[in-house]
């Protein structure tokens, strides 16, 4: 069986981007990460950098308008209509 690491940065130069990435995703959500290993962190806490990173790349889409009621004659209903990629 073969070992495939589907995390491997391709662009040897995106790495200190993604680093700096990371670093600012745990400032947002007040997770306190160090330069190097940070296996002391609590599930929940590397959890919600992960969560926080990926929300920034995969944003949702919105759109909103009106329609006429289909139960008030004569009335208008605000439709809002919300479409992300979720994986």
């Amino acid at each position: 069986m073969s070992n495939s690491n589907s995390n491997k940065i391709m662009v040897p130069n995106a790495r200190e981007a993604m680093n700096k990435f990371k670093m600012e995703a745990a400032n947002e959500v007040g997770v306190n990460l160090k330069q190097g290993y940070n296996g002391d962190l609590t599930s929940k806490q590397a959890g919600s950098v992960g969560g926080q990173m990926v929300k920034k790349m995969i944003p949702i889409r919105s759109m909103i308008f009106e329609r006429a009621d289909r139960t008030a004659v004569g009335h208008q209903v605000t439709v809002t209509y919300r479409a992300g990629l979720y994986l």
